[in-house]
């Protein structure tokens, strides 16, 4: 896993990844964190999460994730990851480590080939550990070229 300081849309817009990750919850709420984010900047994400839901429900929705392809706003690849890591949103822990192991597993069989780039999926509003859950999307992902970002102002 490499490491960089950033700000991930930024860099995502720029050309620096192919994909960009972002973990969410089960229930189409993108109210806080780089989601909030993700759905102001690119609203076809929100979109793409709520019919998603709308197919699957919410329970099937854990460990998997939905995507859209913005690659026309900046005539560059770009793909935005929702992924299911936890059920719920709220206080205390609410990331799930099966989820997050699942859902990276399929994200690195959909995008073997891609450049990624993600946040601390999971350990902020998330409530996990980061370092349990660095060891898994290291493992899912070996091999790849993928990288979080801490973000710092641009």
């Amino acid at each position: 896993m490499e490491i960089i300081e950033g700000d991930l849309l930024h860099l995502a817009c720029t050309g620096e990844f192919d994909v960009i990750i972002h973990g969410t919850n089960c229930q189409n709420v993108m109210g806080a964190g780089i989601a909030y984010e993700i759905k102001e900047y690119f609203p076809e994400a929100f979109v793409a999460d709520r019919d998603y839901l709308r197919c699957h429900g919410s329970e099937f929705l854990l460990g998997n994730f939905s995507s859209v392809d913005v690659s026309d706003l900046f005539g560059r690849p770009l793909i935005i990851v929702n992924a299911y890591t936890q059920l719920k949103y709220g206080e205390g822990l609410q990331v799930d480590y099966d989820a997050i192991d699942q859902v990276f597993g399929r994200i690195a069989d959909a995008f073997p080939n891609k450049s990624i780039g993600y946040p601390k999926i999971g350990a902020g509003l998330g409530g996990g550990d980061w370092d349990r859950i660095s060891k898994i999307i290291d493992t899912r992902l070996d091999g790849m070229d993928h990288t979080l970002v801490i973000y710092k102002e641009s």
